[in-house]
């Protein structure tokens, strides 16, 4: 196995030849023929750009479907293009151009094959990482956590396994969720689109994909290694998939275009090499035990299986850290077969009084709120004792938004009082009461 730091992942190399962009001659010539016709490209420096291929090999694909008298040269060379010649569509090319769009409207970048994706995302899988305590700290920098949850979240994190957070709402398991992704710190190589059996599957989602910043190489410099990736992948920051209530088990199928006809990736597919967070289990439309059903297959052998519009199906890797975080308890969601297949268990609790006002004071100093001693004491003393002092991560937040906006209506200074904690504690809580209708 690979195993890796947080420096990073070998890239992988562009093609040096045709054979090795992997896929079939026909379908790249015509990715190139649709991608000159819907871009209105005439030169091979452009195209390759855009098809993200090596110049040399988009030039072999250009001389290819000249010699098929489908591409015919311009005859005129461009000044401003350092004299480049350009190329354009016969009337031949843009009947083929058409007839392929009709099939399908994908063009632009190459795709990467299926097979060399997954040898891709062996080389940047999650479980190959080895997080230190200090680099887990660091992504939960902004959480005050008891000690103890450290321990049981760094070798849960570190295994790259499934995760169930679960325990009261409002004590920050969507947060911590998001410090693990924060924790993880390196970055991987997104395909912009793959190919199975002919067909073109998207998977760069740049709304899913943070796009890394690429070293620049020194223009001074006789040597020049950065960049030098296949450009057919997008250099990112590990994906982090978060859905909530609004998941539903359709939306870990192939989702198939009958316009464009042309597939997108499902949500754990984008995820791969990063995190899918499935925050709110129990709030969605499908039972948690089916959800964590349809995971079975992939979370005990880190693969997962597709279906094509025909019903050809095939296997992707499944290479992503599972997270569910659920206010319930999970044996009132799961049976005792499902929690075996969740790796690890850890239950999130609310902060004791000590960490409760560190949390206070954090959020205070933050948002420029004066403390008051007598103000605290009244909230301790007074109010938390109606709840039996059950204490929770969204409170001081919560209270200090709510004194604000109270100071910002009376057009007072900020400050903290007892009368103004009860107002605030007045709109934390609704009291339990029947209304007339």
């Amino acid at each position: 196995m690979n195993i890796q730091t947080t420096t990073g992942v070998m890239p992988p190399s562009p093609p040096r030849t045709l054979a090795e962009v992997g896929i079939n001659m026909v379908m790249m010539r015509d990715i190139l023929l649709k991608t000159m016709f819907r871009m209105n490209l005439d030169l091979v420096t452009a195209m390759s750009r855009v098809i993200c291929l090596p110049p040399t090999l988009t030039q072999e694909l250009v001389d290819l479907a000249r010699g098929q008298r489908l591409l015919e040269a311009t005859g005129t060379l461009h000044a401003t293009s350092g004299n480049e010649m350009g190329y354009q569509l016969t009337d031949s090319g843009k009947s083929r151009a058409l007839d392929a769009l009709s099939q399908s409207e994908y063009y632009g970048a190459m795709p990467i094959p299926l097979d060399a994706y997954a040898e891709q995302m062996k080389r940047q899988s999650v479980r190959n990482m080895r997080l230190t305590r200090t680099e887990l700290l660091r992504g939960m920098g902004h959480l005050i956590l008891p000690p103890d949850l450290i321990d049981n979240l760094g070798p849960a994190v570190t295994s790259g396994r499934s995760i169930l957070m679960y325990g009261p709402p409002g004590n920050g398991k969507s947060s911590i969720s998001n410090g693990i992704r924060a924790a993880l710190g390196d970055k991987i190589y997104i395909p912009r689109a793959i190919e199975y059996s002919g067909q073109v599957i998207t998977v760069y989602d740049p709304i899913v994909h943070s796009k890394a910043e690429e070293s620049v190489d020194d223009p001074t410099s006789l040597r020049r290694n950065t960049n030098r990736f296949d450009g057919r992948y997008v250099f990112c920051e590990r994906p982090s998939v978060v859905t909530g209530g609004e998941l539903t088990l359709d939306m870990l199928d192939l989702k198939y275009n009958p316009v464009a006809r042309t597939y997108q990736a499902p949500l754990q597919l984008k995820s791969s090499g990063g995190i899918f967070i499935v925050d709110d289990l129990g709030r969605q439309s499908e039972p948690p035990q089916k959800l964590v059903n349809r995971w079975i297959v992939p979370l005990e052998e880190n693969r997962a299986i597709l279906a094509l519009q025909s019903g050809d199906k095939f296997t992707v890797p499944f290479d992503t850290l599972v997270i569910f975080s659920t206010n319930f308890h999970p044996n009132a969601i799961f049976d005792g077969a499902a929690l075996r297949r969740i790796f690890f268990k850890i239950k999130i609790d609310g902060p004791n009084q000590e960490n409760f006002l560190k949390i206070f004071a954090m959020i205070a100093r933050k948002k420029k709120m004066p403390l008051d001693e007598a103000a605290l004491l009244h909230l301790l003393k007074v109010k938390y004792p109606t709840i039996d002092n059950n204490y929770a991560n969204y409170q001081p937040v919560f209270l200090i938004d709510q004194i604000i906006a109270i100071c910002d209506f009376e057009n007072i200074p900020y400050q903290m009082t007892p009368v103004l904690v009860d107002r605030a504690w007045a709109n934390m809580f609704v009291r339990e009461e029947t209304i007339a209708r």
